[in-house]
């Protein structure tokens, strides 16, 4: 039996990125043959974005060929009051003692609640019992694993607010195959339970906000084997950090090319370009490279920022002016005093980075 595992798409409009994002996972679902697709909240950026999609949500949602099985997150918590339809085939767990049940499967939700410690640990064990061996049993859950090791702007635009926290004790004595988790949107990312099953992270399967960088994944796999981490073309961030450096002899616009070109097509490029130019060498003021670089980057940049500088900067300084004067009176030839001009340059060129 198969599983695709996603979480926080965040949906707003009906045909924008995240939108195309959710029909992808729907079409990669269709083509992988899955059993079962998991959304581990934050589906809907918001309530009221969830009530202008669910029109189109039942269309895209039915006549799948799979289970859809999704829980409220921190988001969309409001949007699933009881009754709603959201599509055939389409469960919405809200309540832990009412799971979804498919063949040898149980689907257990862990409804979403602002910050509750241990009442979440008391919830869980009180499902012992019914997490019997006969089955494979599988937590929907949205929010922070204290475990791991995470900054805030790991999850999105949350900001210092603390999420439905949980850790992997709580599990240790409970027959438990995996956690789906959502909330957290940077990374795919795994751990093994006691137990011998996976609490696992999807990241957000398109990007939400600039910091959510790289090609973006999914879970795919079989049940009863690992997570699987599934690549996917959907729109993301990429940082790009071009260090210009003039005693290499490369040519910096190329460099800018040569890199925007081994991006994947659906990469949106944070450029930062860094270190020093030789103006007098490639023939161009600072002005007129940042033109050059804009000629090259086209549509593919979300942001650009321009820290370099022209080495002219050093060779104007009063320093280095002083410096060549004790250098020319040296008794030095003059690949030496070259290679001594080159150090004192670079020196100066980490001074000022």
């Amino acid at each position: 039996m198969k599983i695709l595992h996603t979480a926080d798409i965040h949906l707003k409009e009906h045909g924008d990125e995240r939108w195309q994002a959710l029909q992808r996972l729907i079409a990669i679902g269709k083509a992988e043959g899955i059993d079962i697709f998991v959304i581990s909240g934050d589906l809907f950026d918001r309530g009221i974005n969830a009530e202008d999609l669910r029109p189109h949500i039942r269309t895209l949602f039915s006549d799948s060929g799979f289970r859809i099985c999704l829980i409220p997150g921190n988001h969309d918590r409001d949007a699933y009051a009881g009754g709603m339809y959201f599509g055939e085939d389409t469960y919405i767990l809200t309540d832990l003692n009412r799971p979804f049940e498919y063949k040898d499967i149980t689907i257990w939700g862990i409804p979403f609640e602002p910050a509750v410690g241990e009442k979440t640990l008391h919830q869980l064990h009180s499902l012992a019992r019914l997490l019997t061996p006969d089955k494979k049993h599988i937590m929907l859950y949205h929010g922070e694993l204290l475990d791991a090791f995470f900054s805030r702007s790991d999850f999105g635009d949350e900001g210092d607010e603390r999420y439905m926290p949980m850790r992997l004790s709580y599990f240790n004595d409970l027959k438990v195959d995996y956690v789906l988790a959502g909330h957290f949107h940077r990374r795919f990312d795994v751990w093994q339970l006691a137990g011998g099953g996976y609490f696992v992270y999807p990241g957000s399967p398109v990007s939400i906000t600039k910091r959510e960088m790289g090609r973006r994944r999914i879970n795919l796999f079989e049940v009863g084997k690992p997570p699987q981490e599934h690549l996917l073309d959907t729109p993301h961030f990429e940082e790009v950090v071009i260090a210009c450096d003039p005693f290499t002899g490369k040519d910096p616009i190329k460099q800018v090319e040569e890199r925007l070109r081994s991006l994947h097509a659906n990469a949106r490029v944070i450029l930062i370009v860094t270190g020093f130019i030789n103006g007098e060498a490639i023939g161009m003021t600072e002005e007129e490279f940042v033109k050059n670089v804009r000629k090259v980057i086209r549509d593919r940049t979300v942001e650009e920022r321009y820290e370099f500088r022209d080495i002219r900067t050093i060779l104007e300084d009063d320093l280095f002016k002083g410096f060549l004067t004790k250098l020319e009176q040296a008794d030095y030839d003059a690949d030496k005093k070259k290679h001594m001009q080159e150090i004192a340059i670079r020196a100066m060129m980490e001074a000022r980075l």
